[in-house]
């Protein structure tokens, strides 16, 4: 679909691992008009992106910390960076976040509550039910997870669990972090059991089974709402 005068709007979302990728995202996406396209954090030249109307920053099971092992964090911080300076519409998930949250001087590390997997509801703030998030409702999403941060200086505190005090934030008017997942389908989850099944089975409490049948009973809800709460921060954002 095309925008006004034919010229699509453009999304880059920077991939970290394969199998966690837009999921339902994509497709709220393509009926705005966008022209989506990934590129890998690990291999591709991430200064030779352009200046997209939208970036999506995906997750993945490093942290944003992790620059020593894995120097494409250091160029893709910069790129965040850049586009917050420039009020860029900038959308971080999980590990996105963390990163937004750091370049913004904000601490992430360890959550000393211990790993965050699998589904509960949010608890929103002020601001948070004045938001977009307000969408979700009593839905519950997904958390997978074991990295928190601090919240950064100046930006809207939106969503916390008991497990993770900050799970959303917003930065000016452009910008949404989120710690937890509201872009994933049951389908698109099966893959992720298969690539987080080294996690999975070094994490007490949790198995496939388990997460496989939360997901049953959760997903088709946050498949409804995840649309509609990521379709109109995209109207707001991104007209």
């Amino acid at each position: 679909m095309a925008v006004a005068g034919g010229v699509m709007k453009t999304c880059v979302a920077v991939r970290h691992v394969a199998f966690e990728d837009l999921d339902l995202l994509e497709g709220v996406l393509s009926a705005r008009g966008f022209a989506t396209r990934y590129v890998e954090a690990p291999t591709d030249d991430l200064s030779d992106i352009g200046d997209p109307d939208l970036l999506v920053v995906l997750g993945g099971p490093l942290g944003a910390y992790d620059e020593g092992p894995f120097p494409f964090l250091l160029p893709e911080m910069k790129l965040v960076e850049r586009r917050l300076r420039a009020d860029r519409p900038t959308l971080g998930l999980c590990l996105g976040a963390q990163i937004m949250a750091r370049v913004l001087g904000a601490r992430v590390y360890a959550n000393p509550n211990g790993k965050e997997i699998g589904w509960s509801s949010l608890s929103l703030t002020e601001a948070g039910a004045d938001s977009v998030l307000a969408g979700l409702g009593e839905a519950e999403v997904l958390h997978w997870h074991g990295d928190t941060f601090d919240l950064p200086h100046g930006a809207d505190h939106l969503a916390s669990t008991p497990m993770t005090p900050n799970q959303a934030f917003a930065w000016g008017q452009r910008a949404l972090a989120l710690q937890f997942h509201a872009e994933v389908t049951a389908r698109g989850l099966e893959r992720w059991y298969v690539g987080h099944v080294g996690e999975i089975a070094a994490t007490p409490g949790i198995d496939v089974p388990m997460l496989r049948a939360e997901a049953a009973r959760h997903a088709p809800l946050i498949e409804t709402r995840g649309r509609a709460v990521l379709g109109r921060w995209l109207d707001q954002v991104c007209a």
